[in-house]
């Protein structure tokens, strides 16, 4: 644990946009009309990444990142969510894109190997198993 990082999520989402770009009438604001047309041209990972945590957090996970520098301090690895499922760390990463890499889980499940469980990467698109990958829908989030 190192309490010098951390991220902070709002446990309402909708307040959440609502405080970030609510700065004018809903109809005046671009970027509620982008919500409303699905023509949203901003990195949308701030908001996936709260929902997941809220989703977490009410199925009663903590809500851990790990975050892993190299020598230079650049980041290395960076996996969004940890949780305990059965004696095992489940990481979790949130993919906010249509294209995307895991590297991070790759990196993490070789580093911990015994200690890992089953991964799950949430992105917008299907279920699927590849691996000890399971890629699930952002809804899915709530079921963890």
């Amino acid at each position: 644990m190192d309490d010098d990082r951390f991220k902070c999520y709002l446990m309402d989402t909708g307040l959440l946009i609502n405080l970030s770009f609510g700065d004018g009438s809903y109809m005046d604001n671009d970027f509620y009309r982008a919500i409303l047309t699905d023509r949203l041209h901003i990195n949308e990972g701030m908001f996936v990444e709260n929902v997941i945590a809220q989703c977490l957090r009410t199925n009663g996970h903590k809500v851990i990142f790990y975050v892993e520098y190299d020598k230079q301090g650049k980041m290395a690895m960076e996996i969004d969510f940890l949780i305990r499922i059965d004696r095992k760390i489940v990481p979790i990463e949130a993919k906010s894109g249509k294209q995307y890499t895991t590297k991070s889980l790759l990196k993490f499940k070789e580093k911990f190997t015994n200690k890992v469980g089953r991964q799950y990467v949430l992105h917008e698109g299907d279920l699927r198993v590849e691996g000890e990958v399971v890629y699930l829908p952002y809804y899915m989030a709530a079921i963890l």
